[in-house]
């Protein structure tokens, strides 16, 4: 039996762990399959989490720490904390108000929110929710007209950056979606491009590979990059070869991220991949950080090998099907709160002191 939506925060809801449990009794099998599962056998979707697991932390608590605060700066912005919202689709899956509720709550906790291509509300109501900057997240569609239609109408309604998802140009098999037939209930789309001919699928051609003939490439980057005055921030960026690229197009930032393990199986854990990649970029652009955010001790992990600041997509599901923005805002406060408690026991007053904090590696020690 699916359990109704909450419109207050029980005692025992006191973590991301939580609102998970609470939000799968409370979505139907459709929804969970969608928003729960990972490509193929999952090995990606469960290493991203269980690889913190295995990266520690040193204590420092004799330190000063008079005026500290979890605020960051990117691109001219100032944050309350550094845990943004990463674009996930078709909110409304989850809650009615989809996206136009998760971006009330991003504005209650003054943080940013990256709203995808396929949100299932419309970019102009998201917009006028929050006062709170909004990216846009972009899937490059095969015609460029389209694209650059998308770029100009959010670039009109105040959006702060461009977020061009590289990591998945098609769509990954998600064994569990096809065991339970998903499909997206009437009245749940992705609004913003009707009558657009969105991401590709298999089942858009008789062989697989003729895909390859309408496909993303370094060209159309350039392209869009030459073609808006937003900043421009790649996502999936899972390799030090393309990070390296990256800054050499001038990009303006990167995030490390394999799509929540959704798109091809048996890749690293992001946060495997992310020392990696701050180690050769050596700070020439910020590197958010995406795959696997539980617990403020996992924010600052994240930040002290390398990130700017870190994203989280599962979690905002899970807030949104518990308690609609009430959630999501809670989800974002139970983080923020743990980072907090974090900083104390570590000894870091800024995000920028996290930068240089000694992280441990089962074996090894990564600084």
């Amino acid at each position: 039996m699916i359990k109704e939506k909450l419109d207050y925060i029980p005692n025992d809801l006191v973590s991301l762990e939580d609102y998970e449990r609470y939000a799968k009794e409370r979505m139907d099998f459709n929804s969970l399959a969608y928003i729960c599962s990972g490509a193929a056998d999952e090995i990606t979707y469960k290493r991203n989490n269980e690889a913190f697991k295995n990266i520690f932390l040193e204590t420092k608590t004799l330190e000063d720490l008079s005026g500290a605060n979890t605020k960051i700066e990117l691109f001219g912005q100032s944050y309350e904390s550094p845990i943004f919202l990463a674009p996930v689709a078709y909110q409304r899956l989850v809650d009615v108000n989809g996206e136009i509720a998760t971006a009330q709550a991003s504005n209650a906790m003054n943080t940013c929110m990256c709203v995808s291509s396929f949100s299932s509300c419309t970019l102009e109501d998201i917009s006028n929710t929050t006062s709170s900057p909004l990216w846009f997240q972009l899937y490059i569609q095969p015609d460029m007209n389209v694209n650059i239609e998308l770029i100009k109408k959010v670039e009109k309604l105040g959006f702060k950056a461009l977020v061009i998802t590289i990591d998945a140009p098609i769509s990954g098999i998600r064994n569990a979606e096809q065991r339970a037939g998903f499909y997206f209930p009437n009245g749940i789309s992705a609004i913003n491009l009707e009558n657009i001919n969105s991401i590709q699928t298999s089942n858009n051609f008789e062989n697989i590979l003729d895909i390859v003939k309408t496909l993303p490439t370094w060209k159309d980057i350039e392209f869009i990059k030459k073609n808006t005055n937003l900043p421009v921030i790649l996502k999936g960026i899972t390799s030090v070869d393309y990070a390296k690229k990256a800054v050499s197009l001038g990009i303006d930032a990167i995030i490390v991220s394999n799509h929540g393990g959704r798109t091809i199986d048996t890749l690293p854990a992001s946060i495997e991949i992310l020392p990696k990649i701050a180690n050769e970029i050596k700070g020439k652009i910020p590197i958010l950080f995406d795959g696997g955010i539980k617990r403020g001790t996992d924010v600052i992990k994240a930040i002290s090998l390398g990130a700017s600041a870190v994203m989280i997509g599962r979690p905002i599901m899970y807030g949104l099907a518990t308690a609609g923005a009430l959630g999501v805002a809670h989800t974002l406060k139970i983080l923020k709160e743990e980072l907090e408690v974090s900083m104390i026991f570590t000894g870091c007053k800024s995000i920028e002191e996290m930068k240089s904090l000694k992280i441990i590696n089962n074996s090894y020690q990564f600084r």
